[in-house]
């Protein structure tokens, strides 16, 4: 553990989600985990993590996976995305073999196995991150390196676990604390600007002297703004646009 202090300092003061996410994979493929998922939604629903375009998806696995896995949708139906909406803590895909062989996984979920194996993926470890907000969830998916199995992984997590828990939730908050990159477009910085004032009480024509623009160019930017973030009102745009960390931001950090 103590070799793992100097990282979490490191994750801590990442300037961008980016940076975390490399850090963070960088020390899980050197326990055996190159090829990794890691998810968070601020909008999740009873049953799933809300709308997909609104969910932050960061992955080391290869294109033609990743894209199979997030963008199909693939996710959803397997048997660790359930563990994870209804558990936190850690869970080694050895609970998914056990519930396939006593016959208590859905045909959907027995099919996502199958599908799994395919691509050579059947070993790993499950992270669902505690909930700040009955909204919120978070869950990291380690795949275990080719040639690893279960075995292997319940090995490496009695030496490892502990370490990999820990970088595991510094990675998180960290990136709970960043601006949250989605699939819909960003804002730009003038509709950034205007949702900020609006969030301070400010009445669009306030707005537009503080900006230095006319009242219609602020309700442009109001309007691409709520169309950005698929609201249908001002204030739903700047309360999502807070749980994305999408305004308000800190200074850009400096590169040297």
């Amino acid at each position: 553990m103590t070799l793992v202090l100097p990282l979490l300092n490191r994750i801590a003061s990442a300037p961008t989600v980016a940076a975390v996410w490399d850090l963070a994979v960088g020390y899980f493929s050197g326990c055996g985990f190159a090829r990794a998922n890691y998810g968070l939604s601020r909008f999740r629903t009873e049953n799933s993590v809300g709308n997909p375009d609104d969910v932050v998806y960061l992955t080391s696995f290869p294109p033609d996976y990743s894209n199979f896995y997030f963008r199909g949708g693939f996710y959803a139906r397997t048997a660790l995305y359930r563990w994870a909406l209804e558990h936190q803590g850690s869970c080694t895909w050895r609970w998914v073999e056990d519930k396939l062989l006593a016959g208590e996984l859905s045909p959907e979920e027995v099919d996502a196995v199958r599908r799994n194996a395919q691509w050579g993926i059947r070993a790993g470890i499950t992270i669902s991150f505690p909930d700040v907000t009955a909204r919120q969830k978070g869950a990291l998916g380690l795949a275990a390196d080719p040639g690893l199995d279960h075995d292997a992984v319940d090995e490496i997590w009695t030496r490892d676990g502990a370490g990999i828990e820990t970088v595991a939730h510094m990675m998180h908050l960290r990136i709970c604390q960043l601006p949250l990159s989605i699939r819909r477009r960003q804002l730009s910085a003038r509709q950034r600007e205007a949702l900020e004032w609006v969030a301070e009480g400010k009445t669009t024509q306030d707005v537009a002297t503080l900006m230095g623009v006319s009242p219609a160019m602020v309700e442009k930017h109001l309007r691409l703004a709520r169309e950005a973030l698929d609201v249908e009102t001002t204030a739903q745009a700047v309360a999502k646009g807070t749980l994305l960390n999408q305004i308000f931001l800190g200074p850009e950090p400096i590169t040297r």
